[in-house]
């Protein structure tokens, strides 16, 4: 598991901006070539579906929104049981809200995302 996710991490990487976008034609919101490597590599089409239909909810707070997931440890995991959170902010300290997952199969530890016009992207894609 450490290999793929040494990968995962190495492949994200590699992605500068983004010149083809993907759509989620239900939400009409848009994500970029590192994000669909991501889902691919992952099997995290549900990551890039939860990030932006509550991201979007929140354009009325902000016109770029940060999404932070986080696993927690066992010892750091609250008393829900949640073994993961996913915090939305406007990446200067100001939480909107925070959404905990169960559990999850999503390989990395954490990941960063931003969502600006109704588009889901990694940080060196912004």
């Amino acid at each position: 598991m450490k290999a793929q996710v040494s990968e995962i991490k190495e492949g994200l990487q590699q992605f500068h901006g983004s010149e083809m976008f993907f759509q989620i034609p239900l939400l009409k919101t848009r994500y970029t070539n590192g994000l669909k490597y991501l889902a691919d590599e992952t099997a995290c089409y549900w990551l890039i579906t939860d990030t932006s239909v509550i991201a979007k909810s929140l354009t009325n707070r902000s016109g770029f929104i940060t999404i932070d997931f986080k696993r927690l440890s066992e010892d750091k995991q609250d008393y829900t049981g949640h073994e993961a959170v996913i915090t939305y902010s406007d990446g200067n300290g100001n939480v909107f809200e925070k959404h905990g997952y169960n559990s999850t199969d999503f390989p990395l530890d954490d990941l960063r995302l931003f969502f600006v016009n109704d588009t889901l992207m990694l940080p060196s894609e912004y």
